[in-house]
């Protein structure tokens, strides 16, 4: 059965993918989005789309408005774009976060929170469990996204057992593909962009930290099955790709698959910025019979392309 489907952030980078995967499935989509960091560019070929509605706001500011369900993913999302101005980012995170659980309470709409990895900070676990309650520096300059979603998710649960309502809140861990940001600031743009383009590819630290990453595809699938889950699974959950690399391993791969002349350079490490980051999957797998599909280098290699396409047109 169709129903009508809330998007805030829709025209970000896993907004807009989200947005054509539910319209596919034959639903109403309104994506909210004030171009923050999402980009018009990114839903434009959704627009003559009768289901597709577009609304330039800000959630920041109350909103009413009748859907059957809620996908809350407004957020600055890499470290340049939360820390350009941290108050509006906490802003957007408890804020918006009010403004659509309040929405989900008037029209008893079930609601999703697209919270992070970042929640457990520079985690003194490894890999990370959702158990784990983090290790996270409050007053640091990381601290308006860490504490933002982690206040985000607070709300949802005590919207929960105060008004019982449906929630759902996933925990992303990086992600990439096609429809992301060239100025991201995160490390497979950062790496492929300077690639591409032949310049110096910055390595933070000593290289030796470690990510995993999750592309889009597969994410958008364990979204979408969380959402229909039994409303009793509420979360969080961890959602990502628990092949662990090195950060350096990433810059040479990259570097080989574009076939660049770039050296890596090395620059001092940021203030807060996690050594490692491994999701534990065990609760999706077992719950939601989810599990990433897409390996590390048929992902880059999609993400290339689409780099390629946006640099060199």
């Amino acid at each position: 059965m169709s129903k009508r489907i809330l998007i805030t952030g829709g025209a970000g980078f896993i907004g807009s993918h989200l947005c054509e995967r539910l319209l596919k499935e034959g639903n109403e989509v309104i994506c909210i989005d004030n171009f923050f960091t999402g980009r018009k560019d990114n839903i434009i070929h959704l627009l003559n789309n009768p289901k597709f509605q577009l609304i330039t706001h800000d959630i920041i500011n109350p909103l009413s408005i009748t859907v059957d369900e809620i996908y809350n993913f407004a957020s600055p999302a890499s470290p340049p774009h939360y820390q350009y101005d941290p108050i509006f980012t906490l802003k957007t995170n408890i804020l918006g976060s009010i403004n659509m659980l309040e929405i989900a309470k008037s029209f008893n709409s079930k609601i999703m929170q697209a919270s992070t990895s970042e929640v457990y900070g520079d985690p003194l676990e490894h890999p990370q469990k959702e158990s784990y309650r983090g290790n996270v520096n409050p007053i640091g300059p990381r601290a308006c996204y860490d504490e933002g979603k982690r206040a985000a998710e607070t709300l949802f649960f005590d919207y929960w057992r105060k008004f019982n309502i449906k929630i759902k809140v996933i925990r992303i861990f990086n992600t990439y593909g096609p429809r992301m940001r060239e100025d991201d600031g995160r490390v497979v743009s950062n790496f492929i962009v300077q690639a591409l383009k032949g310049e110096d590819i910055t390595v933070y630290g000593d290289g030796t930290q470690t990510r995993s990453f999750c592309y889009i595809s597969d994410l958008i699938e364990g979204i979408v099955k969380m959402m229909e889950s039994p409303d009793d699974f509420r979360g969080p959950v961890n959602l990502g790709n628990p092949g662990e690399f090195k950060i350096i391993e990433l810059a040479e791969m990259i570097i080989k698959m574009t076939n660049s002349k770039s050296r890596i350079v090395y620059k001092p490490l940021p203030e807060d910025d996690p050594k490692v980051r491994k999701p534990d999957i065990t609760l999706a797998k077992t719950k939601l019979n989810w599990e990433p599909k897409v390996p590390l280098e048929e992902g880059l290699k999609e993400t290339i392309n689409y780099f390629k396409t946006k640099l060199f047109k």
